[in-house]
């Protein structure tokens, strides 16, 4: 069984958002108790991590390593959008695009303090698109011979 989905997140320029409650709402709801979540970001300036979701200096520390990686200045020739066009896709390409989260009992394996964030990397606010593909199996597909 197959199950699809568009999350849509407002961001409000760059932060880590936590968009595990959305993910584990839309899960249960399909009824699948084994299986594979893929998670996409559809932009080239914007991201998912899984990281430590009970320590918020966790994410300003996170961010702040992230400029320190790929610091806006005028060493970059793409800059189309802004001083932080090329940074903002630096910080994707180290950070990626795509998530694979088991599902296992109905719920995310997700270990005690991880949570699934957006990392928006560009300065101003955006809406970012997270498609969602879950794989799996529903008690009643189990239960066929």
């Amino acid at each position: 069984m197959h199950c699809t989905t568009i999350l849509t997140v407002d961001t409000p320029g760059r932060a880590m958002l936590e968009i595990t409650g959305d993910v584990t709402d839309w899960v249960s709801g399909s009824g699948v108790i084994e299986g594979l979540l893929t998670v996409f970001c559809r932009h080239t300036s914007a991201s998912l991590v899984i990281q430590e979701n009970a320590a918020r200096a966790v994410r300003s520390d996170f961010l702040a390593w992230l400029d320190r990686i790929a610091p806006e200045g005028p060493d970059y020739d793409h800059d189309d959008e802004g001083p932080d066009d090329m940074p903002a896709h630096l910080k994707m390409a180290l950070t990626g695009v795509s998530l694979a989260v088991p599902v296992v009992g109905g719920r995310l394996a997700l270990g005690t303090w991880q949570g699934i964030f957006l990392v928006e990397h560009r300065a101003r606010p955006h809406t970012r698109e997270i498609a969602l593909h879950l794989s799996g199996d529903r008690p009643d597909e189990l239960a066929k011979p």
